[in-house]
Parts: C-alpha cells; sequence; structure tokens
C-alpha cells in the first residue's frame, strides 16, 4: 500500500518558492512511479496507491504562501495543488486500486461544519492565535524562548472541533471522518464496496 505523506510532501516544499514547488511535481511523480515498477519487477501484483491531500489547505502552507490574497481560494486556502495521476494500464497483471484522498480531503475542509467542525484551517495545537495559531518556530508542545519570553505551543481545549491538528497533521476526528469515506469505496477506482467485509475486519 502506498500512502503519498503530505506532511512529507509538504516540508520539502517550505523552503522553495510557489514556482519551485511546480516546477518539481512532474518529477516527483515520475519517482513514485519508479518505486512501484520496482517492486512490479520483484513480484508486488496488488497495490492500494493514494494520492495526496490539498496542500494548498495546511496551516503551515497558507501561512508561508497566504500573504498574497490573489493566491488564496474562496475557502482561504493557498490555490495550488499537487496533480493527481494514476496508473492506468502499465501493469495489465497487476490489481491497482487508487484511493482519492485529496477530494475526501477536500470536501472535509469545505463543509467543514457539516460534519461537526468549527475550524477548517487554524491548527489546534501551536502557538500565535487566531487566525493560525501557527508559528513556523516552534512546533506542537514545544517549549522556546520568541522574543525575548518563553511561550509554549499548546492544545486546543477541544481538538475534535479542528480539522488541522498541528498545522502540517490532520486532527485524529478529521481522520477519523476520512477512514470512514475511505472505507465506503466511492472514492477508489475501481470501487472496492465487495471487500468491505475483509477490510472491517483488520486490525490496525
Amino acid at each position: 500500500m502506498f500512502d503519498i505523506g503530505q506532511n512529507d510532501l509538504a516540508g520539502a516544499f517550505y523552503s522553495k518558492t510557489f514556482d519551485q514547488i511546480v516546477a518539481s511535481i512532474p518529477n516527483i511523480l515520475v519517482e513514485f512511479e519508479t518505486g512501484i515498477k520496482k517492486l512490479h519487477d520483484q513480484g508486488a501484483r496488488n497495490f492500494w496507491i493514494h494520492n495526496t491531500g490539498p496542500l494548498g489547505c495546511l496551516t503551515q502552507n497558507v501561512l508561508k504562501f497566504g500573504s498574497d490574497p490573489s493566491k488564496l481560494d474562496e475557502l482561504g486556502m493557498c490555490d495550488f495543488m499537487l496533480s493527481r495521476k494514476k496508473l492506468q494500464g502499465q501493469h495489465s497483471d497487476s490489481n491497482i486500486t487508487y484511493v482519492d484522498i485529496y477530494t475526501i480531503k477536500s470536501n472535509l475542509i469545505a463543509n467543514y461544519s457539516r460534519y461537526g467542525f468549527e475550524q477548517p484551517i487554524m491548527a489546534c495545537c501551536g502557538y500565535g492565535g487566531p487566525p493560525l495559531n501557527y508559528d513556523r518556530r516552534i512546533v506542537c508542545g514545544q517549549t522556546k524562548v520568541l522574543d525575548g519570553t518563553s511561550v509554549t505551543a499548546q492544545a486546543c481545549n477541544d481538538s475534535t472541533e479542528y480539522v488541522n491538528w498541528d498545522g502540517i497533521h490532520y486532527s485524529e476526528a478529521a481522520n477519523q471522518y476520512i477512514s470512514s469515506q475511505i472505507l465506503t469505496g466511492k472514492f477508489s477506482d475501481p470501487p472496492f464496496a465487495d471487500k468491505m467485509p475483509f477490510l472491517l475486519n483488520l486490525k490496525f
């Protein structure tokens, strides 16, 4: 199973400009495809591949790129995304299931109040207060001297109200929603509703 970690991608992108990020995407996709081919060459035949979530919605990226209103969409998110590309016909002897995490997470952020959340972008555990509660100099749980004052990046009172946990990871409540949507099979290509009894019995 491949789960493309959006926090790892976001971390790598944080030192780049917007144009550099866009330019790097084709090479990243080639690397993923090369890795899949190598596993196929070694005998792998069953693949469950997730795409990544909307990186422009992460608090970290809104802080970096969001100073320019022209780069924000109607939800206050940075208006860029990773290309979504699936493997089609490259390995005809394999079972490849593609899971569209991007759509699930985008829907959650766009309709957060419908699913019981109050904050779609602001981090629960961070420092700085609204609107983002995120300061790249201090991570969740850390105590540090900033601008001559000792401060702590603390968690909010109720993390179930937040989609974002620490500026880059999703909260437990958000991940529960995301996993529930994965298990419907609706966001998989091909749909895997016929595999539900097996998947629901998996122990994590």
